[in-house]
């Protein structure tokens, strides 16, 4: 069996490791941006193999007791039906 071409795990150790440097850095104020969509990313998942299509909400998960998250959404995308919740999908939740 081949090798798997991305590492969730290794991914989310590194990401929140550099995450919380720089948090302490910049005074415990870190504003990031993430490229891509946040929840299903099933375009990711096919051309990176192994990678896991929520990955980035499984990181978020992560810093919520270490972060403040503020989640900023373009209106129009949710007029459109382009992001958020649908009728046909569960809303997001944290436990």
């Amino acid at each position: 069996m081949g090798k798997i071409g991305f590492d969730n795990e290794k991914y989310l150790s590194e990401q929140t490791t550099a995450i919380l440097d720089r948090v302490k850095r910049f005074g415990n104020k870190l504003y990031l941006e993430f490229g891509g969509k946040l929840l299903y990313d099933f375009h990711a998942a096919r051309v990176l193999p192994g990678y896991d299509p929520n990955v980035k909400m499984r990181l978020l998960a992560e810093l919520k007791d270490k972060a403040d998250i503020l989640l900023c959404i373009f209106a129009g995308d949710i007029e459109r039906k382009r992001c958020g919740p649908t009728s046909g999908s569960p809303t997001i939740r944290t436990p």
